[in-house]
This record gives C-alpha cells, structure tokens and sequence, in this order.
C-alpha cells in the first residue's frame, strides 16, 4: 500500500502528504483550492494534485480524508465510485461517535473505511504550516468498528510506526470520544476560556511561559472546533462541569485560606502530571 491519496491539504493533511514522501510513498493530493494543490506541487509535497481527484483517486491504495467532520458524508457520497475494489480510506476527525458508523452504512461494501486519530495536531491552519516532523514520536490511536477487518488495523498500526509515532492504541468510539473530551476538547475551553477572561493586549510585554504554554491553543480554527465541540456535546459539557467544580473547590480553599487544602491540591497535581513526562 505504497500510493495514497490525500483529500484536504490542510496542515494535518499535507503535513501526512509530506512524511509520506519522505517514506517513498507514491502521493496525490487532492483540495478545493488551486492555489493549495500548486503551492503542494511547487514544495515537492506532493506527485501530483487536482481539485476533483476523478483522475487520481482510482490509482490509490489508501486514501486519507483530512476533512472536516462535516464534510465526510458528502464526500465519500460524491466519489467513492472513484475508488477501486479495497481501498482503504482513513478518517482522521476529531470525534468519532456521530460520524463513522453513518459513514460505514454508505460506504461500498467493497471498500473499507478506518478511524484513526494522530494525536500531533497544530493550532495553526494552512498548508504553509505543515511539518512532517509532527509525527515523531506522537501518540496515534485507531477506532475500529465491527466491520473492520483486522489485516486493515494491523497494516495501520504499520502505518503509524512507518510515520514515527510512539504509542499506537487501539479504542472504542465511547473511550476515544471520553479521552478527547478531557485532554483536547476542555483544554481548548479552557485556553480559549482563559485568553477571554480580560482584554489582555496591554499584558504582552509583560507575559512569560506559563501563560503562552497555557494559551497556545486558543489559536483556534473556529470553524473546525466548533463543529468537534457540538459533535461531542454531552461529553464535552460533563468535562466543563467537572472542571468548573475544581475550580469552584480552589475557589473556597483559597478564600478560606485553607492552606494545608491548597498544599494537598498541589501534591495531587504535580503527582499526575509527572506521570505525562516520562
């Protein structure tokens, strides 16, 4: 499985378009936009490139849907008749509970289609901020379903360690939507939530790594996001209710100057985040 079409030259999908490269793969890029498709040629990320993918996609053993959640049914509606027998297509969205099982019952019964989740991606937009780097040592997880088949999760797990992750886990669509609702979702709340709090232009001067660390992902792609957060709604709102708990807790340990409690929550803190270093 050494030709892949990549459908959507965004950061996540050209950054994918460009390791596959490095690796010897055969790549056709495929998005909307001309300029994309000609910036992706001129940088040598790709080996060829249309806006339709009707003269490239047949010639694909693998096809990477780098796509907003939204657009996925519409797509595959559109040009799976384009695919040859056993293509294998990719999913890479950042929620999965309203979206793969509807994609599998309009899917060819021929064709197969996996969710995966590469957990390296960027807050900025755009083909000019790719990297292939970004998979070095990443965390990748796939979401099968009933109906795929295990050579394909076996060559995917291939896959991943081809492209230089690390961990590579294998979870259901409920443990994956419950994972990224805490360590992506809510962070993202957060972030944005925190950048919010006051107009803070004035503060610039003044900022130091702990609020750029905490804030570099409120750099955000509103139309993307906002699609992942409604997409996973209830899980995502048990997370800030959770969250806002905590804090509503450090609220009243502080104004009760409840030092020893403050010291505890500290403990704890530093406990479980050590355990993300190694």
């Amino acid at each position: 499985m050494k030709t892949i079409g990549i459908v959507g030259l965004g950061v996540m999908g050209a950054s994918f378009a460009m390791r596959c490269k490095q690796l010897g793969y055969i790549v056709y890029g495929i998005d909307i936009d001309h300029e994309t498709i000609e910036y992706a040629l001129d940088h040598d990320m790709i080996d060829e490139g249309d806006t339709k993918g009707d003269g490239s996609l047949w010639k694909c053993d693998m096809v990477l849907l780098a796509l907003y959640p939204t657009q996925l049914k519409s797509w595959i509606e559109q040009n799976q008749k384009e695919l040859k027998p056993g293509t294998l297509l990719l999913e890479i969205s950042g929620v999965k509970s309203n979206i793969s099982k509807e994609l599998q019952n309009i899917l060819r019964p021929d064709l197969e289609l996996l969710s995966i989740h590469p957990m390296c991606g960027r807050e900025s937009r755009g083909i000019r901020f790719a990297d292939p780097k970004i998979f070095e040592n990443a965390n990748f997880i796939i979401i099968p379903l009933e109906k795929n088949s295990t050579k394909a999760v076996v060559a995917i797990s291939a896959f991943a360690k081809e492209l230089g992750c690390k961990n590579i886990g294998v979870l259901s669509i409920e443990e994956h939507d419950r994972m990224i609702g805490f360590l992506s979702q809510l962070t993202h709340v957060i972030a944005v939530s925190l950048m919010n709090t006051h107009e803070n232009a004035h503060l610039v001067e003044y900022t130091g790594d702990s609020f750029r660390d905490l804030t570099r992902i409120a750099k955000i792609n509103e139309d993307m996001w906002s699609e992942l957060f409604v997409l996973n709604k209830e899980i995502l709102l048990d997370e800030i209710d959770q969250f806002m708990a905590s804090i509503q807790n450090f609220r009243t340990l502080l104004q009760n100057e409840d030092i020893d409690g403050m010291k505890k929550e500290f403990i704890q803190s530093t406990d479980r985040r050590k355990k993300f270093d190694q």
